[in-house]
This record gives C-alpha cells, structure tokens and sequence, in this order.
C-alpha cells in the first residue's frame, strides 16, 4: 500500500509541474506602453460564419465587435466593399473609429466591378470615417489579375474619391513590380515574419522589420509607407524556429509597438479577432492571428506576464480526475493492481487530457468535431485496455493481417467479427493507430505547408508504446506483409519529412521521434521469432 500511496503522490505531483512548466507566466519583462493600436484589421465573423460560403454577422453582432475594439484602436482595416446587411463605416463611425476601407480584388471580374463601385460609394458617403481607401489585397502573389488591370483599377478609383488610394501586398512584390508606386498616394507593404519564404523566429524579428522598412524607405525615397499587415500567430505548425504561440505572439507585438514608436511606423495589425473559417485553407495557424480569440477573449495582456494557456490548471485537474477512474476501475477489476498500474493510469491520464486539449478547442467544424470525438473515443478505449494488459489480462496472439480482417468487416457491417473483442481489440486497435499515423505522416510528406503535427491525436498511442518498452512486453516476430507496408511507410515518410524540415524546427523533430515510436511495435513485428524454449532444445 505504501508504494501505491507513493505513486500516488508521483502522479499529482508530475501532472501538476508538467501542465505548470510550460504555461508558467513567461514575458513580463516585455513592456509595452498602454496605448491605443494605430490599426487593425476588422474581420467580425464569428465561429460558423464565412465570407466564402456568404455567412456573415449580423450588424448587431458587428456593433459589439466595434464596441469591443474601440477602446484598443484608432483606425481598422477591412478587405471587401461588399459584405453582409451593414456597413461597417457607418458602425465605425459611430464609436468614433476610423477606417482603412478595402475593396476586394480577385479573378472574377464581374465582382471586381461590383467591389470598386461600391468601395467608390462608401469612401464618398463617409469621408471623416474612411481615411483611406485599399483597392486589393495581395491580388499580385495570388495572381489574380496582371498589374495592367491591378493599374487601371488604382487609377479609376484615385479619379473618384478624395481620400489617399493605396494597395497592400507582400514588401517583395513591392519589389516586382515597383511601377505600381506611381498610382498609389501610399506604398502598404505587408511584413509576416512568420510567413516570409526564410521564416524568423520572434527574438529575430524586430531587425528584419526594420530592415524591410528601410529597403523600402530607400526603393521608393519620399514616399509615404504604410505597414499593412504585420502580426504573429498564437497556434499553429512550427516553419523552422518561427514557433506560433500565445507568449510569442505578444513579445512581437509588444515589441513592434516598442518599434513602431522608435520609428514612427503607420501600421495595421494583423489582427482583431482569430478567424476560425481561415482553417480550411490555411490551417490551424491561419485561424489564430488574431489580438481576441473567436470568443472576443483577449489573448493578452498589453503589459505583464503572459500564460500560454490560462485553463491549464482545469487540464491538470482533468488529468487526474482521468488518472483515476482508471486506477480505481482497474483496481476493482483486478484487485491486485499496484504500484504499476497507478503509474500507467498517470500516464495515460495526462495523455487523455492532453488529447483534450489539443483536439476540443480546435474542433472548428461539424466535420472537425467528429474526428475528434472519433480520435478521443479511440485513445479512451486503448487507454482502458493497456490498464487491463498491464494488471495481467491474457493476450491473444494478433498481427496486422487480423488486424486488417477486422476493419474491412467492421466496414462492410459484419459485427460478427467483434465477438470475443476484449481478447485481441487492444492489439488491432494499436494496429489501427499506427495505421492512422502513417496515412498522416505521408500527408506531411507530400502536403506539409499548413499541416499540424499531430501530436495530440496520438497521445495516449505513445503512452502504450512507451509502457510496452519499459515492461518488455512488445511482441517480437508474427508480422506479415501488413507489418513490412505499414513500418516502411511510416518510417520511410517520417525520416524523408524530417529531411525536407529545417533542424530547427523542433516541432517537426520531435514528431518525427514520436513517429518512429509509434512505428517500433511494427517494426519489432517484422523480424524473426524468437526461439521458444522447447525449439532451443
């Protein structure tokens, strides 16, 4: 009993630094002035909205959102002319903020027409509220339009209204097609570290704004240079050392402000409010730029020490709370579990929380929300049944092969073939799992740009892995051809993604350890049987 009590402690212990240490108050020796923001960018669509499928806010939803921003902004920067049952200037108007008012450029030029003749109205209709007027946005990296036409847009609307004209893209396409400068009032360039083709980690930041501020300053000498965009994500995929978090996110901002005061930038930030629609093409990060979260939670503090995730404390709970129901139920199945079993109950615990944390809140979607639901019902059940294994529940001998008979008659609605589950579900869903990474490793493969690393989905899978090795209990020999697919598949993928990622990217190097950990029990599969005894003689 002592040792159990031991344990334990271990396990509250353990749960309660490793949920403290990387959520630990980090960054309060970054200052930042209580200021107002010059800009930001205004997109006020809610969780379910989208600009692509028409679902927008309602204008009373709009008005809170303004209400929201006012006491933070001077000015806002929005994309389209054309959106929803409201105008944004006359709700800006009214909490005394003013506006950078875009008109949204793209391939179908029929809408184009329809953006620049109402960009033409609004701008004339609110000449206090709209200060200037941004006509496309990044329309020459898409590659939407040729700068003939990008040209005769900026030079339509400069004839007709009064406010400064301008056009917003990446600083290097600045550099392209620099005759675009002769038919704008203002140059706004777009600076994303982040997304640069040689990404920057945040400490490194600072320098290159400032050195893409002055090449400009130098390639167009006099003129007015605005910063259009400028931001960093608070989650999402590592691209080398440009780590997305919350901390990062405000050290870059508290410090581009630090900068921006230094050198008296007119800037806009990118941006108000995550925009969880964003997923869809850009991944998890692209939904997390925002200053609030898609709650209009704000993010952080402008001064003071920042918590990477302020609901740690109710993970950690959670994790014990997990932690155990599974020693307790073991224990009443099995009275003798011990010391061991409270451990793997620990482990397996923190791993269901973790599985929480990193699916639930980024379930954006109905079809997101399945998957996880799917992933965390899976990594529950596996977690049950490694508390059987390790109390000494008998094993039946299993390989992929079996494995595989039993998916395909699952498929084809054969529920037959789980009779007798609790024999051999622990070995084919593992089976399943190692699977499921592989197909996930080869799409980081070949499809990485805005891909997560999913170290989430397969939490409680390396817990039964890393429990196998210290117990010596990973089977050796039995594999067939299943075995061979699916080991050199995953390990082959995983070593070839981690030879196209940068060293620095510790995000992708760690996935790929956890890549090959969840390949060893396939692996150790495809080798040899050990002799048994009776052979041996």
């Amino acid at each position: 009993m002592s040792r159990i009590l031991a344990a334990l402690a271990a396990i509250v212990f353990l749960t309660l630094a490793a949920w403290w240490w990387p959520n630990r108050p980090q960054a309060a020796d970054v200052p930042m002035l209580a200021e107002r923001f010059n800009s930001v960018s205004f997109a006020p669509f809610r969780p379910g909205h989208s600009p692509l499928r028409d679902i927008f806010p309602t204008a009373a939803e709009v008005d809170a959102d303004m209400a929201l921003v006012a006491r933070r902004v001077r000015a806002i920067r929005t994309y389209a002319s054309i959106e929803g049952n409201y105008e944004v200037a006359e709700i800006a108007a009214r909490h005394g903020v003013r506006m950078w008012k875009g008109a949204w450029l793209g391939s179908n030029r029929a809408q184009n027409e329809r953006e620049l003749a109402r960009l033409i109205e609004i701008a004339n209709a609110h000449p206090e509220t709209v200060e200037r007027v941004v006509v496309g946005n990044e329309v020459l990296l898409r590659r939407d339009l040729p700068p003939s036409e990008l040209i005769a847009a900026l030079d339509r609307v400069k004839a007709a209204v009064r406010q400064p004209v301008t056009y917003a893209d990446v600083w290097e396409f600045w550099v392209q097609f620099p005759e675009i400068a002769a038919h704008v009032d203002i140059i706004t360039i777009h600076i994303l570290p982040y997304w640069e083709d040689e990404p920057l980690g945040v400490e490194r930041t600072m320098a290159h704004v400032r050195d893409v501020y002055q090449r400009m300053q130098a390639l167009f000498p006099g003129r007015p240079i605005a910063i259009g965009e400028i931001g960093w994500p608070s989650r999402g995929r590592w691209r080398e050392d440009a780590a997305p978090s919350r901390v990062n996110q405000a050290v870059f901002i508290r410090e581009f402000i630090a900068l921006s005061r230094e050198m008296g930038f007119d800037y806009n930030l990118i941006e108000a409010f995550d925009q969880v629609w964003k997923y869809k093409s850009e991944g998890t990060v692209g939904a997390a730029w925002g200053l609030w979260t898609a709650d209009r939670a704000e993010k952080f503090p402008l001064s003071g020490p920042v918590v990477e995730n302020p609901d740690w404390p109710w993970y950690a709970g959670l994790a014990l709370v997990l932690a155990g129901c599974l020693f307790i139920l073991t224990r009443f199945a099995f009275p003798g579990s011990g010391w061991r079993e409270a451990l793997a109950a620990g482990a397996l615990g923190n791993a269901l929380a973790y599985a929480v944390c990193g699916g639930v809140p980024y379930a954006f979607d109905e079809h997101l929300m399945l998957a996880v639901t799917v992933n965390l019902v899976g990594q529950g059940l596996l977690a049950a049944l490694l508390m059987r294994r390790v109390a000494g529940a008998p094993a039946a001998p299993r390989s992929g092969r079996d494995a595989t008979v039993l998916v395909r008659g699952l498929l084809l609605g054969r529920w037959r073939v789980l009779r007798g589950w609790r024999g051999f579900a622990f070995e084919d869903l593992c089976f399943v799992f190692a699977w499921a990474a592989m197909v996930l490793q080869v799409m980081l493969l070949v499809d990485p740009r805005y891909r997560d690393f999913p170290f989430a989905t397969f939490a409680v899978p390396l817990v039964v892995v890393l429990v196998g090795v210290v117990l010596r209990r990973l089977p050796r020999g039995g594999g067939g051809r299943e075995e061979w697919v699916l080991g050199l598949a995953l390990v082959g993928c995983a070593l070839a993604s981690a030879a196209r990622e940068h060293p620095s990217n510790l995000q992708a190097m760690g996935w790929t350890v956890c890549a090959l950990i969840l390949a060893l029990p396939v692996l150790l599969r495809m080798l040899p049987s050990p002799a048994s005894p009776t052979s041996q003689k």
